[in-house]
């Protein structure tokens, strides 16, 4: 590239060095100049322009920064259109940005026309960020330089994207007497914004005592719902690993990973798990949307990256934090704000719970523990713990006994009178209460104790808005429950009468069925009589 300045009459094909401003509008820095524009420039006054013309080989700087740019991209990052001599890379989801620093800084220590600037690694980034930008300094480099960068960027890919994964997370409040109603309100708010946020699904929220053997059993039924990430939002933060809440996760069969992080705000964060599923105990600062530990341990969990000890004291360096308030931070939050429903694909859950038990010598099945937990009580933490919303509960037999064993949890009722003439009264019941504007909803048995929310978030995952069909679990072609039904059959199933809920439907529809496979038996599981509750063992 040869630079200078250079008379019109040898201006055709320069490339403008600087933008200059005509009667009649600007030219640009970078333009490669016309015969045309060189009678413009003459006729604003113009003699000379400051610009490069290129040598065999060369490539212009949009082509150049398109070219270093081509050479960084992996999983999860596309380069857009280079303009002035700039290439963003940007990322094609939420996620954790990849860095390999050695390669960065490499190509930048090659030639200071050629400049790469990445975000710190591991920076969390929404779907369309720019992660990284190629600038080169000149109007142009050679192809040479080129490929010396390409030498120096090797087989791997610079930049990637670690997506988040999609978890099933459950939040255990526990309670003192006396405490404020608001901390509820904002420790819910607070942790479902961040959960959400990072595209997974916080919908089983349990209330219980500030209790070593009410936590432990809160736990169980949070992992027997199906959830793979549990938060624990303590009416005191632990003060040692032998405090209530970490005695209560040890109780329950799980281990204290790490206690504390050189992160603040975050300092008193504790991580542990039980079996593969991470429980974090929350520092108080989580009830602010401020930036703190708590987000970067979630960041990284959900970016399925390895999180333990070693991981968390390396965190020291950059961790101090230091971010502005919120417009609406949830300080003052005083109910909990509701959990975030995509448009066009709300489904509801509708847990018939109503019967009376004929077959059980005299107790109420739904009542009795399945492993500690009631059974009416696994079903509706299953459709809590799943993507519907809202869970609305039909109670018929022992109504109030029903609705206290549900106490503290997010769920509806609607109660049916009629309940002694079969499971078809529940179901009109409980369809009349889904709220308008779901687009379906599934049916689940409170007799089934085995359902967690992963059974059911497979079937909305099958669910189309668009073309909807009636989803039905199937093991080795027998047809089980919970079942998906679009809104366009509720009319049909309100006329269903006895005690055969809709089989008589999927028969008639059967065009209309989409199956979705699995691999135990919990769609078959159900309890009508003592010999059936008593082989109900742990699983």
């Amino acid at each position: 590239m040869i630079f200078g300045e250079f008379p019109l009459a040898e201006c055709e094909g320069l490339l403008l060095a600087h933008s200059l401003r005509l009667p009649d509008g600007i030219f640009r820095k970078g333009r490669r100049l016309t015969s045309a524009d060189s009678l413009a420039l003459a006729a604003a006054g113009h003699a000379t322009v400051h610009g490069a013309r290129l040598a065999a080989g060369d490539l212009d700087e949009d082509a150049a920064a398109a070219a270093i740019a081509a050479l960084l991209v992996g999983p999860g990052i596309v380069a857009r259109a280079a303009h002035a001599g700039r290439c963003n890379l940007h990322s094609t989801q939420r996620g954790l940005v990849s860095v390999d620093a050695t390669i960065i800084d490499r190509i930048n220590r090659i030639d200071e026309a050629v400049t790469v600037a990445t975000l710190a690694p591991l920076a969390a980034v929404r779907a369309g960020a720019v992660v990284a930008t190629v600038k080169i300094i000149p109007l142009a480099v050679s192809r040479e330089l080129i490929e010396r960068c390409a030498a120096q960027a090797g087989q791997g890919a610079a930049l990637g994207l670690l997506p988040y994964e999609q978890k099933r997370a459950a939040l255990i409040v526990t309670e003192q007497s006396g405490d404020p109603a608001k901390n509820y309100a904002t420790a819910v708010t607070s942790s479902r914004r961040r959960v959400e946020e990072l595209g997974s699904h916080l919908g089983l929220v349990q209330r219980c005592a500030h209790r070593r053997e009410a936590v432990a059993l809160a736990l169980r039924e949070s992992l027997e719902a199906g959830c793979d990430l549990v938060m624990i939002a303590g009416a005191t933060v632990p003060k040692d690993r032998a405090d209530t809440v970490p005695a209560a996760i040890v109780a329950a069969g799980g281990e204290i990973i790490h206690f504390g992080m050189p992160v603040e705000p975050g300092n008193m964060l504790l991580l542990a798990r039980i079996g593969a599923v991470p429980v974090v105990i929350l520092p108080g600062c989580a009830r602010s949307r401020r930036t703190n530990g708590l987000d970067w341990v979630l960041q990284r969990l959900l970016a399925g990256l390895p999180m333990g000890r070693a991981e968390i004291m390396a965190m020291g360096v950059g961790g101090l934090i230091r971010s502005p308030a919120e417009a609406d931070e949830d300080e003052q939050a005083t109910t909990p704000e509701p959990r975030h429903v995509p448009v066009g694909r709300r489904v509801a859950a509708l847990v018939l719970a109503a019967g009376s038990s004929k077959r059980m010598g005299g107790i109420n099945k739904l009542l009795q523990p399945v492993d500690g937990i009631a059974m009416v009580r696994r079903a509706v933490n299953a459709a809590l713990a799943s993507r519907c919303s809202p869970v609305l509960v039909v109670t018929g037999a022992d109504a109030d006994a029903v609705e206290a064993c549900l106490g503290g949890l997010d769920v509806q009722f609607a109660h049916n009178p009629d309940h002694e003439t079969g499971m078809a009264s529940s179901l009109r019941r409980g369809l009349a209460a889904l709220p308008a504007d779901a687009d379906a909803a599934v049916v689940l048995l409170a007799d089934m104790p085995r359902i967690d929310g992963g059974h059911v978030d497979r079937l909305l995952a099958s669910f189309d808005p668009q073309q909807p069909k009636i989803v039905a679990p199937v093991r080795e072609g027998r047809r089980g429950n919970p079942i998906l039904w679009p809104r366009e059959f509720f009319a049909e199933m309100m006329a269903v009468e006895g005690d055969v809920g809709a089989r008589a439907l999927l028969q008639r529809h059967a065009s209309r069925v989409e199956a979705v496979s699995f691999d135990d038996d919990a769609i078959f599981a159900d309890v009508d009589t003592p010999a059936a509750l008593e082989a109900r063992g742990p699983k």
